[in-house]
């Protein structure tokens, strides 16, 4: 049963305390264009693929808001079916909280990108700016530049020079990189703000005594100030030996592989397990059961792993390295987390968690079967991505997604063969699920690669759908790589304006005390 819960008991739940998972099943771009500050994105056209994984444990308890548009009372009837036990709507959804007194905050992974600007103000993190870097590079300074972005993004763009090391290889890939040098400078960046900002104080308090800075505004602030980025580097760390150390710090919190089994076994709370190594590592070998969650993206957007706040989390590596320090940095922003002794190694069972969700595949056509139908009659409903869908389709497809699927389809007529265009099967499957229940039948699906195989006329539409429509994709400062400085400007702005947006009891969320730069220590 799925009962409504006003403002006032949300805003009171999100402050007791006990678990809940609050999620906003609207599509990503119009979660990331105003949300609230522990809102988790669930979009409903991925509700079934996507929940267990967000929300292993079924009785937690489970708030869902949207726009007033019923789609959060649709997402609590495809819950209850997965087997979900405490489940809510937000009455009045985003707009009842605003005219609560509360903040929608634009973007995404907003506690971990406040976190981040926190971190700045409380701690002074040295920096450089894009100039003062220029110029110590020009005057030919020995300079250890670490990109701590994923590698993919390093080989997008970095700051030339720039070596690949993710943030959450640092414990493990610095002393390597330094080779005994105390002296050399060590500058780390990423494309902004909160990543250059958490891997220089990941260095300062492993106790590195080299000079250690964050490039002030990472690479937006390079290219604001005039200068070229690099691209298609593949320069990264070298991988180190599966040796175990001791952490680096006494502060970080470790717990055996027998407590990590009371929590794991505790059915009243949720405990996540993650391999924060690297995804190369992980697909050799890992502890049964973990999930991969590189650790310097699960500081940098925890909530694309974890739905459940006030949740445990127990991380797990190969070295006694990275793991700990990555839960001393996830306590910190508020999480129960901890290391296991012996890692991926360790005595230990994972539970399964909830069953995932195998909806019935609709019957994929090849490239004849596709002609036939679209000769038939057929319809063709695109549920790729709406750019994607922009940039080429098959003439005449219209263009939709699983919240407004309904629609699209009385469009079409009840007598006509749909077909679903996309390169993801599960997706199509969700779509239909609502389109059955709806009374639309016959049913198919193929994909894009498909339509080019059946010769389909195409056709390019740049803005069709219009940017309204186009709910998947979060237009706010979206083209700040591409080149768009002043998408830049407002993007780097937006960061540096989190904290002041924030309430007390949404600050009060971030578990910390800082009595010295190198002694972050956590309540």
């Amino acid at each position: 049963m799925t009962n409504d819960v006003n403002a006032a008991t949300l805003h009171a739940w999100l402050q007791d305390g006990q678990e809940i998972a609050l999620l906003d099943v609207r599509e990503h771009g119009q979660y990331g264009e105003g949300h609230p500050f522990f809102a988790v994105n669930l979009p409903y056209s991925r509700l079934e693929l996507d929940a267990p994984r967000l929300v292993p444990r079924l009785a937690t308890r489970t708030v869902l808001l949207d726009d007033r548009a019923g789609v959060a009372e649709k997402a609590a009837r495809r819950l209850a079916v997965l087997g979900y036990s405490q489940l809510h709507v937000l009455d009045g959804g985003a707009p009842a909280w605003a005219r609560a007194g509360h903040t929608l905050f634009k973007g995404v992974n907003l506690p971990s990108k406040t976190f981040g600007e926190l971190v700045e103000h409380h701690l002074h993190t040295p920096r450089l700016s894009a100039q003062a870097l220029r110029e110590r590079l020009a005057a030919g300074e020995d300079l250890l530049l670490l990109d701590g972005r994923t590698f993919d993004e390093h080989h997008r763009m970095t700051i030339p020079g720039a070596v690949s090391v993710p943030n959450g290889e640092l414990a493990r890939d610095i002393d390597a990189l330094l080779a005994g040098d105390t002296q050399r400078t060590v500058v780390v960046h990423c494309a902004g703000r909160t990543r250059s900002i958490i891997g220089a104080e990941i260095l300062r308090g492993l106790g590195l005594p080299n000079p250690v800075y964050a490039l002030e505004n990472g690479t937006q602030g390079w290219q604001l100030a005039g200068f070229e980025l690099e691209h298609g580097s593949t320069r990264r760390a070298a991988a180190q030996a599966d040796a175990t150390h001791e952490p680096k710090s006494a502060s970080d919190p470790q717990i055996s592989a027998r407590q990590a089994t009371q929590w794991l076994t505790d059915a009243t709370r949720t405990t996540y397990v993650f391999d924060v190594r690297s995804a190369e590592e992980y697909e050799q070998r890992t502890l049964a059961g973990a999930v991969h969650a590189p650790g310097g993206q699960l500081l940098q957007a925890t909530d694309h792993w974890v739905g459940t706040r006030h949740a445990r989390m127990v991380l797990l590596d190969n070295d006694g390295r990275r793991a700990p320090v990555i839960a001393r940095w996830l306590r910190c922003m508020g999480h129960e987390a901890a290391s296991v002794e012996g890692g991926i190694d360790a005595d230990l069972v994972v539970p399964p968690g909830p069953a995932p969700f195998n909806a019935a595949l609709l019957p994929p056509l090849d490239a004849a079967s596709l002609r036939e139908a679209v000769e038939l009659g057929g319809v063709l409903i695109d549920l790729r991505g709406s750019l994607a869908y922009r940039s080429a389709h098959a003439a005449g497809a219209s263009w939709s997604i699983r919240p407004r699927i309904s629609h699209a389809a009385h469009a079409a007529g009840r007598d006509r063969t749909i077909v679903l265009v996309t390169d993801e099967p599960d997706v199509a499957a969700l779509a239909a699920i609502d389109l059955r229940e709806a009374g639309f039948t016959p049913l198919a699906q193929a994909s894009w690669a498909t339509c080019l195989a059946a010769q389909l006329p195409s056709q390019t539409t740049p803005t069709d759908p219009a940017d309204a429509q186009a709910i998947d994709h979060l237009f706010f400062v979206h083209d700040r790589h591409q080149g768009n400085l002043e998408a830049a400007r407002r993007y780097l702005a937006w960061e540096q304006g989190l904290i002041a947006q924030c309430s007390v009891q949404e600050l009060a969320a971030f578990r910390f005390t800082l009595p010295s730069p190198l002694a972050l220590r956590c309540s």
